[in-house]
């Protein structure tokens, strides 16, 4: 690469305005791990677009209104809101259960909770059940989407001043070198970033749960029901999330500290099925 094709002053500015971005940026500490952050929005602002995404999917899915499986899953979602403490006192905590062939749940910013009926035959029982929503809680309490539109946006900037920089550089090997760089911000910041998050989500989870009552060691068998459910996966350092065989190592980690939780919170002896 030659240093005439170098512009300076595009990565001088972009520098400037990544360094503008993060140390403006909200400082959160999450009350369960201690770990710092930066997120892009406040919690108004994260509330307001969950509220938005969470009516644009009510408007296009089939909704269930009633029956076991709802009471089931409002029953689960209220005992674990309340095991959230001050990380979710403010969350407006809303449920919805969902008709879809999909093996999905995920609880939006402000604590709008959507259950798939697909995941339902591999939860089994609501211990399982509030293995997946405590994760998905997890996400929302430690404020994992506004952290990640920050990162996102460093990363896009720090890309567009490399392109600015290069852009007198020949086509073909601007291309390549933008590639290169594209797939390395990928694979080497953004993906890691979110499987971290995951992994604090299960621990985090994993807590609510256990103060919610349930045995947090039936999560090891609802992710060895997934493992067993959810076919090949891709390599872990192609994909956002960690693999099956990870999460369930990293949950036995974090399996003494739940289980003094649990026996701290009054709860049944037998898990409640379907």
């Amino acid at each position: 690469m030659e240093r005439r094709h170098i512009k300076w002053l595009p990565l001088l500015l972009a520098g400037l305005f990544f360094a503008y971005q993060y140390f403006s940026s909200e400082k959160f500490v999450n009350p369960e791990t201690g770990r710092k952050s930066h997120v892009a929005m406040s919690t108004r602002e994260e509330a307001l677009l969950g509220l938005q995404s969470y009516q644009q999917v009510l408007a296009q899915s089939e909704s269930i209104d009633s029956g076991p499986e709802l009471e089931m899953i409002k029953r689960v979602a209220s005992r674990l809101a309340s095991a959230t403490g001050k990380a979710g006192a403010d969350f407006d905590w809303q449920v919805s259960l969902i008709r879809s062939s999909q093996i999905n749940a995920f609880c939006l910013p402000g604590g709008k909770v959507v259950v798939y009926t697909g995941i339902l035959p591999i939860t089994q029982n609501e211990p399982a059940l509030a293995t997946v929503l405590g994760h998905e809680m997890a996400h929302a309490t430690s404020r994992h989407g506004s952290q990640r539109v920050l990162e996102q946006n460093l990363a896009q900037t720090a890309l567009t001043g490399v392109a600015m920089s290069l852009s007198d550089m020949d086509y073909d090997k601007q291309r390549v070198v933008m590639g290169a760089l594209g797939a390395g911000t990928q694979f080497g910041v953004l993906m890691p970033f979110s499987r971290k998050h995951e992994s604090e989500a299960d621990a985090i989870g994993l807590l609510y749960m256990a103060r919610a009552g349930y045995d947090p060691r039936e999560s090891i068998r609802f992710w060895q029901r997934m493992e067993n459910a959810g076919g090949a996966q891709p390599p872990e350092f192609l994909s956002s999330h960690p693999s099956h065989g990870t999460r369930i190592q990293q949950l036995e980690a974090e399996m003494p500290k739940a289980l003094e939780e649990y026996n701290k919170s009054p709860h049944a002896d037998v898990p409640t099925s379907l």
